[in-house]
């Protein structure tokens, strides 16, 4: 199946934005597998951060079966690399990404020299495979020299990125901005960098105001949950750190994006390396959670500690003065922020061995499509079971495949346009 066009008639980058998670979901960006997942041996998939071997015929069947579950719903779907192909129409994007791609020291001054002339002579679309897939040291047929004779011959000299899957993870929008993520881990770092790229130079996003960028303090998108209208959680552990929080949050509240952030500790594991992995907002007062850790989990909120003081007084981001409380549970952290009684716990699972299972396949991982609306994979039974007693539909989608990068449908997807939520 190849990647539809994009609507030629698409709308201008003013009417994009998102600012909570259960919005009806208007537009999202997603990545199909494609040639970078057949990069993955079981000599690199560590590396490369995946648990196992996708079977990638079928993964792309499952997300194939994904993007037309959101048409199905009246959301416009639109893709990563086409995305990039049409940005990479353009000169001056091109020799910005092939820049990027070839700033590895391991290169060398004579294989650096060879792919920079070789990649400038590609079409959009070969570029955008080269840049996603990735060259190995057997594929050159001009460089040689010492670099090329001392690397194995399967060697990456331009590395795979097959965490692409995850759009959710290198952006995100914050009512009309986009945060451009800093991702920690080496693997995907150029991610970021291609996503900045495209709202930046494609025609469809210029325009767009962006906040943070891949150059700050790590900050991850499925990290980062829209609570509410001015409510955001932002996961501490694994990939996001204290300072890119931080960093994130003077940013928010100097362009009047929220009023108030939730950073919220949790540990440093595969099992938890993100926010989303724990917890996912399915209405507007209705959580999804690993119950296992819904006891323990604690939120510090951070806001402006002159918040009586106008936007244009506030100078620059990191001038502003913020007010860290003290730690408290965070189910009571976030209904106080969010303005309402209680925020309502689905658990993940029956039990506790079998939230444990779900939690591991992504039974939090949900994303929503509107209130009381959300996608799920299939093989978490008792989870979806509790979601619908709770009075949420569960869109049923299948993830065997890919799940193996450690990923549900809220990290598979990047909502670029919401639905404001009724005040």
């Amino acid at each position: 199946m190849t990647e539809p066009v994009a609507d030629p008639a698409a709308p201008p980058a003013a009417t994009y934005g998102a600012d909570s998670e259960v919005g009806r979901l208007r537009t999202v960006v997603l990545h199909r597998p494609g040639p970078e997942l057949k990069r993955l041996t079981p000599r690199n998939n560590d590396k490369l951060l995946f648990d196992g071997i996708p079977w990638v015929a079928r993964a792309q069947e499952e997300h194939d079966a994904f993007a037309e579950a959101l048409r199905d719903r009246d959301v416009e779907v639109l893709y990563l690399t086409q995305l990039l192909t049409e940005t990479l129409e353009q000169e001056s994007a091109r020799n910005h990404a092939i820049n990027a791609a070839l700033t590895g020291l391991h290169l060398g001054d004579t294989m650096r020299g060879y792919l920079a002339g070789f990649l400038r002579d590609a079409s959009p679309a070969e570029l955008t495979e080269y840049l996603t897939a990735g060259i190995r040291n057997d594929e050159v047929r001009g460089g040689f020299g010492l670099v090329t004779s001392l690397l194995a011959s399967d060697d990456f000299l331009v590395d795979p990125l097959p965490n692409l899957l995850f759009t959710r993870d290198s952006s995100v929008w914050v009512r009309d901005r986009v945060a451009i993520t800093s991702l920690s881990m080496p693997a995907r770092k150029r991610e970021t960098q291609l996503t900045e790229l495209i709202y930046t130079e494609h025609p469809r996003f210029r325009g767009t105001r962006r906040i943070h960028g891949w150059h700050s303090e790590h900050v991850e998108g499925g990290d980062v949950l829209l609570l509410a209208p001015g409510v955001i959680a932002v996961g501490v552990g694994e990939r996001t750190t204290p300072a890119g929080v931080e960093r994130f949050a003077r940013q928010v509240f100097h362009a009047d994006l929220a009023h108030t952030v939730l950073a919220v500790p949790i540990a440093q594991e595969r099992a938890t390396m993100h926010l989303d992995t724990v917890c996912t907002m399915v209405d507007v007062d209705k959580i999804v959670m690993y119950p296992n850790v819904a006891d323990s989990l604690t939120a510090y909120a951070v806001t402006l500690d002159d918040a009586g003081t106008s936007r244009t007084e506030r100078g620059d981001a990191g001038d502003l003065s913020l007010r860290v409380a003290e730690a408290e549970p965070f189910l009571a952290a976030a209904a106080r922020a969010m303005g309402i009684d209680a925020l309502h716990q689905i658990d993940t699972g029956l039990d506790p061995v079998t939230a444990e299972r779900e939690q591991w396949d992504d039974g939090n991982n949900t994303l929503a499509l509107a209130p009381r609306v959300a996608v799920a994979y299939e093989r978490n039974v008792e989870t979806n079971d509790r979601l619908e007693a709770a009075g949420i539909e569960v869109v049923r989608i299948a993830g065997s495949e890919l799940g193996s990068g450690r990923g549900g449908p809220r990290c598979m997807s990047c909502p670029v346009t919401r639905d404001p939520l009724p005040v």
